[in-house]
């Protein structure tokens, strides 16, 4: 019997490792980057934070000057701006709920049901949504003028409220396209009557995007500047103060105060996730 050998070289195995130094250089570089970005996102906030510390003896706090505490004790020092936080937290809170209500019906409307115009309903939310707030802000003056309504809060809230209800119902539908069906129709079986089935089974379901969609409206009143600067008249809003307040310099309770909003803004969301996590996935 004649045996032959093939003198042909096996094939060479794949270099895995090459391909895995890639993979492993290219995870540090996506890393190292969104730290990089994360820190560029923080580094304003943080010299915010910083200078509500510092002692600065001059008119404007722009250099470090030694630290201290004194104006956490003085921070309601200054009427005007003690003034202008409490209309924008008035107005912010306004819009939150009406805005919340009205933007959760919208939602829940276009999430559930088709009817006709709700296409254009959708256009003009997202419209609304994505149009310059110099836009915005003219189409609202000149229909207050049109309608010879004084400027002022009550102009400012309305502002406020119609461009965050469509933030609102964009969250809203986004979680009713999402619900289970089977509960509401289990719920109809055991006799639940449309308006039960709702505040027992639907509501509950989609409170969490509701309180979101609320939260959004709050934190978008109370910094806006372009549309409340239009509708204001000679109501002066927090950020409408430090506006005009950079031109003297900026005392440090605004950074005070601003560190304060931070921190509110940071435990709402502790607490969310917090409460999330306890809940565990739905």
């Amino acid at each position: 019997m004649t045996v032959t050998l093939d003198d042909t070289a096996a094939p060479a195995q794949p270099d895995a490792v090459g391909p895995r130094r890639g993979r492993l250089r290219g995870g540090r570089m996506l890393h190292l980057y969104t730290w990089l970005v994360i820190a560029w996102l923080i580094l304003p906030i943080a010299i915010m934070i910083a200078f509500g510390f510092n002692d600065t003896k001059g008119r404007f706090n722009q250099s470090w000057d030694g630290f201290t505490l004194k104006w956490y004790g003085r921070l309601f020092d200054l009427d005007e701006l003690t003034k202008a936080l409490v209309i924008s937290v008035l107005v912010a809170l306004v819009t939150m709920v009406v805005a919340g209500a009205l933007g959760t019906g919208i939602g829940y409307a276009l999430g559930r049901y088709a009817f006709r115009g709700a296409g254009s309903l959708n256009l003009v939310m997202f419209a609304t949504i994505s149009s310059p707030e110099l836009v915005m802000g003219a189409s609202l003056l000149t229909l207050f003028v049109s309608l010879g309504l004084g400027l002022g809060v009550v102009t400012i809230t309305i502002a406020h409220v119609m461009f965050s209800i469509s933030f609102v119902a964009a969250v809203v539908r986004a979680r009713v396209l999402t619900l289970d069906r089977s509960l509401e129709e289990a719920a109809a079986d055991l006799g639940a009557t449309p308006w039960t089935t709702f505040w027992r089974v639907t509501f509950p379901l989609i409170l969490p995007a509701v309180f979101s969609g609320m939260l959004l409206a709050f934190a978008l009143s109370i910094d806006d500047f372009v549309v409340t600067n239009f509708t204001a008249g000679t109501t002066t809003t927090f950020p409408l103060w430090i506006w005009g307040a950079t031109r003297v310099g900026l005392p440090p309770q605004v950074n005070v105060m601003g560190t304060l909003i931070f921190l509110v803004g940071v435990l709402i969301a502790v607490v969310s996730s917090a409460r999330g996590r306890r809940r565990g996935p739905a």
